[in-house]
């Protein structure tokens, strides 16, 4: 029996960076016929927009790319998270530090990494959040989560035995 790989993005209020990252991983993964290998979802590290779904702006789009963030907002749970996800990749420098406070054992440390760790084609360190920017930091976020999560599966796929 194949054992499902179950991942989680987070990004600080669940409703740009991460529903995203969900989305574009989702219909990679059913491009690659990959969908029955892995579980995926995001969360945030607040609950500013819990039960709420992802920004207008940030859902218009992806559309254009068809990518259709269906994903309702919620928060991160500790430790329900950290012990049910075997990753959770968050999308910048504060959300990595948020994340290592939340986990509350090495093995659950062990589970982070961030998102542009995957990146092959962009060499940037965050995944820059584009709440308060214009239509190219959108544009940008779909970019590097193309990037990103085209790299993540292949380390998975191609490194069955070790994440990392």
């Amino acid at each position: 029996m194949m054992s499902v790989k179950k991942i989680l993005f987070v990004c600080l209020g669940n409703i740009c960076r991460s529903p995203s990252a969900e989305a574009v991983m989702k219909a990679k993964l059913h491009a690659h016929n990959l969908t029955d290998k892995y579980v995926v979802d995001s969360a945030g590290i607040t609950d500013f927009h819990e039960g709420g779904t992802a920004d207008a702006r940030m859902q218009q789009h992806a559309m254009r790319r068809n990518y259709n963030l269906t994903s309702i907002s919620r928060p991160v749970k500790e430790p329900a998270d950290f012990d049910d996800f075997d990753f959770i990749i968050g999308m910048d420098d504060q959300n990595m530090r948020d994340l290592k406070a939340l986990a509350s054992n090495k093995e659950h440390v062990n589970k982070l990494s961030r998102m542009t760790d995957y990146c092959t084609q962009f060499s940037m360190n965050e995944v820059p959040d584009p709440y308060y920017g214009g239509d190219a930091g959108f544009e940008l976020v779909l970019d590097l989560l193309e990037d990103a999560c085209d790299g993540l599966i292949n380390k998975l796929e191609g490194e069955q035995s070790n994440f990392r």
